[in-house]
C-alpha cells in the first residue's frame, strides 16, 4: 500500500484533494436544487424534475465530445476550460430567480460536469502507473465521499433549501480548485498537452464506429445506464417525496441526514469490499451492486418510517459502492490506450439513468401521489432491474484475462 501511495503522482493528489472540497461545496446545494425550487420558486414537482434532469440531459452528449477533445487537444485545457466555467455556472445559480434561468445554469452544470469528469478519470488514468490505478481510482471516489459527508449537513445549517448563498460558496471553491490545478500544470508542464499520438487520433465518426462496435463495453454501458437510473432516484425522487409526504416533517432535514449517512456508509465499507469484490470478475460487484439498489429502492416505499428509510440508505449504499468502484478500473482495461479518453467520455452516457430518474420519479409522484410510496418505489425498482441482463451478458463475453482483476 504505502509502496502504491508513494507511487501516485502529485497532480493526481491534486485532483483527488480538489475532489474533496469541489464536492463538499456542490452538495451543499445540488442535491437541494428540487427542494430548493418547490419551495422557493413554488415549482411542482414535473417542472423540478426537468431542471434536475436538464443538467444529466446535457452531460449525456457532452461527455463523449468531451472525452473525445480531450485526447485530441490535450487534459490541460478541456480541465481549465470546464474548472472555470463551473465557477461561473454557480455563481449563476445564486443570481437565478425563475424556472427558466435554472433549467439554462443547470445545462450548463452537466455541460462542465461532462467535459471534467471523463477528462479528470483519463489523466489520473495517463498519469498512474498500472498497479496503482484500483487504489487511485478508488480514493477518488472516496474523496467524493468524504465531501458529501459534511456538504449536506453544512448546507443544512446555511438554510439552503430556501437560500442561494451555498451556490457562492461553491463558485469561489471551484474558482480555487482551478488556480491550483493551473499552479501544478505549470509545475508539470510536460503533463495534458496535445502528443504526437493525441494529434493523430481518429475523427469523432470513427471513435463513435470504434466503441459502438465493442461488444463488451456496450453491454457494460446500457447494464450502467439502469444502474444510474436506480442510483438517481435518491437525490431527486426520494428527496421531492420526503419534502411533499405527509409522514415526515421538515423532508429536507432529513433527506440532508440521509446524504450524510450515504456518504459515511461508503468511507466505512468501500475499501473492505473492493479488497472482496477484486477476487472476481469486475462485473460481479456491479451484478451485486443493482441487485441491492433495486431492493433497497422498494424498501423505501414499504414503510413510510424515518428508520426503515435509514436502514435503505445503508442497503442503496452498499449496492453504490459495488457498481461504482470498479467501473473506472473496468473502462480502463476494455479501453485502447490511445483512446482512453473517448472510452471514459463514452461511459458518460450511462447518465441516460441520471436523465431518467428524475422524470420518471416527478411523473410517479404527479400522477400516482405521495399517498402510494410502494407503487411508486416499486416501479422504479423494478426499472433498475432491468439493467441485470445486460450485465450478465457482459460478464458472458468478457475475456478471461480481462476479468482478472489485480
Amino acid at each position: 500500500m504505502n509502496a502504491h501511495l508513494r507511487q501516485i503522482h502529485p497532480l493526481s493528489w491534486t485532483i483527488i484533494i480538489g475532489t474533496i472540497f469541489g464536492r463538499m461545496a456542490t452538495s451543499m446545494s445540488i442535491p437541494f436544487l428540487s427542494i430548493y425550487l418547490i419551495n422557493r420558486l413554488g415549482a411542482s414537482p414535473s417542472q423540478a424534475g426537468i431542471v434536475v434532469a436538464v443538467s444529466s440531459l446535457i452531460g449525456v452528449f457532452a461527455s463523449f465530445y468531451g472525452g473525445y477533445i480531450s485526447d485530441v487537444i490535450g487534459r490541460k485545457k478541456v480541465l481549465f476550460i470546464s474548472i472555470f466555467g463551473w465557477a461561473v455556472v454557480f455563481v449563476g445559480f445564486a443570481l437565478a430567480d425563475q424556472i427558466w434561468m435554472f433549467f439554462v445554469i443547470n445545462a450548463l452544470n452537466g455541460l462542465c460536469r461532462a467535459m471534467f469528469e471523463p477528462t479528470s478519470r483519463a489523466l489520473l488514468a495517463d498519469i498512474t502507473p498500472q498497479e496503482s490505478k484500483l487504489l487511485v481510482f478508488n480514493l477518488r471516489y472516496a474523496a467524493i465521499n468524504l465531501g458529501v459527508v459534511a456538504g449536506p449537513i453544512l448546507g443544512l445549517q446555511m438554510g439552503n433549501s430556501n437560500s442561494g448563498n451555498a451556490f457562492y460558496i461553491a463558485g469561489l471553491v471551484y474558482f480555487c480548485y482551478g488556480a491550483v490545478l493551473v499552479a501544478q500544470f505549470l509545475l508539470h508542464k510536460e503533463i495534458g498537452g496535445v502528443t504526437e499520438q493525441s494529434s493523430n487520433r481518429m475523427t469523432l465518426k470513427g471513435a463513435l464506429r470504434v466503441t459502438g462496435r465493442d461488444r463488451i463495453f456496450v453491454y457494460v454501458l446500457i447494464g450502467m445506464i439502469f444502474c444510474v437510473l436506480g442510483y438517481g432516484h435518491f437525490s431527486s425522487t426520494l428527496a421531492q417525496y420526503l419534502e411533499l409526504s405527509p409522514s415526515f416533517t421538515d423532508g429536507a432535514k432529513w433527506f440532508g441526514y440521509m446524504l450524510s449517512l450515504n456518504a459515511v456508509v461508503v468511507l466505512v465499507v468501500q475499501f473492505p469490499l473492493v479488497r472482496f469484490s477484486s477476487r472476481f470478475s469486475p462485473i460481479v460487484p456491479l451484478i451485486a451492486g443493482n441487485l441491492c439498489v433495486s431492493c433497497s429502492l422498494l424498501i423505501f416505499g414499504l414503510v413510510p418510517n424515518i428508520w426503515t428509510m435509514m436502514l435503505g440508505v445503508i442497503l442503496f449504499t452498499i449496492g453504490e459502492v459495488l457498481m461504482f468502484t470498479m467501473t473506472d478500473v473496468l473502462v480502463d482495461r476494455i479501453a485502447p490506450h490511445e483512446l482512453r479518453g473517448t472510452y471514459f467520455g463514452m461511459f458518460g452516457f450511462n447518465n441516460l439513468g441520471n436523465v431518467m430518474a428524475p422524470l420518471l420519479g416527478g411523473f410517479l409522484l404527479d400522477a400516482i401521489g405521495v399517498s402510494q410510496p410502494l407503487l411508486i418505489f416499486g416501479i422504479i425498482a423494478l426499472t433498475a432491474a432491468f439493467g441485470l441482463p445486460f450485465l450478465f451478458l457482459a460478464k458472458r463475453h468478457l475475456p478471461e484475462e480481462q476479468a482478472q482483476t489485480e
